[in-house]
């Protein structure tokens, strides 16, 4: 989902022999991926070349083979750095017992339109950018995209067992399948919502899915 933070210092450009694994190298690194990150959730992988990227974070680009070995390696890094800061996001909201189990979605939910907001709808989510592209990326990509989108699956799962530990949600519950069926609507409300730059998708979202769970 949206929400990556944002790269406020891009690192001046290095001179002379290319970089070694110092400081320098894996801050230059961790400044590709960054803005990397962002560029996927703004255009997504196809639409936007090397060249541009580069500059955005003004790194040359002679450089940038120095860090990567290709754009196809360069964005498996990417989907991975993604994934592990969105899990780290869902697993403070998910697994917050001060909440009820259906309250940490709601607020789950809340952040993630604070994020759009503040970003002024222009991000969407990686994953499902990727996704709407997925005939036209390497070899790979689509097994890595499912099974990032089974991990946040899983988290949801988990979150939904829980409820129903708390009575908010029938023991016969298939809390898979809810959980499938959250992701499924949820990159659908992300879309809609940068489409008509308005949290009203999300909010029709959570409300229709915490609505219509067997009780």
């Amino acid at each position: 989902m949206t929400g990556y933070p944002m790269q406020t210092s891009p690192v001046k450009p290095r001179r002379g022999r290319p970089p070694g694994r110092s400081p320098a190298y894996a801050e230059t690194r961790r400044t590709l991926i960054r803005f990397g990150v962002e560029w996927l959730s703004e255009q997504g992988f196809a639409a936007t070349g090397l060249d541009s990227l580069l500059r955005r974070a003004n790194v040359p680009k002679g450089s940038f083979y120095h860090y990567f070995e290709n754009k196809e390696a360069f964005g498996r890094e990417l989907i991975g750095a993604y994934d592990a800061y969105f899990c780290g996001k869902l697993d403070r909201w998910l697994l917050d017992d001060r909440a009820t189990p259906l309250d940490r979605l709601h607020r789950f939910v809340d952040d993630m339109k604070a994020d759009m907001t503040q970003q002024a709808f222009a991000r969407g989510c990686p994953v499902g950018n990727l996704g709407h592209e997925i005939g036209m990326l390497p070899s790979g990509y689509r097994e890595r995209l499912s099974e990032i989108l089974e991990g946040w699956q899983v988290r949801v799962a988990v979150c939904l067992r829980d409820a129903q530990h708390h009575a908010e949600l029938s023991a016969q519950a298939d809390c898979d399948a809810l959980a499938s069926f959250f992701w499924i609507g949820w990159e659908g409300a992300v879309l809609r919502a940068r489409l008509i730059k308005s949290v009203g998708p999300l909010d029709n979202f959570i409300h229709g899915f915490i609505a219509g769970l067997p009780r």
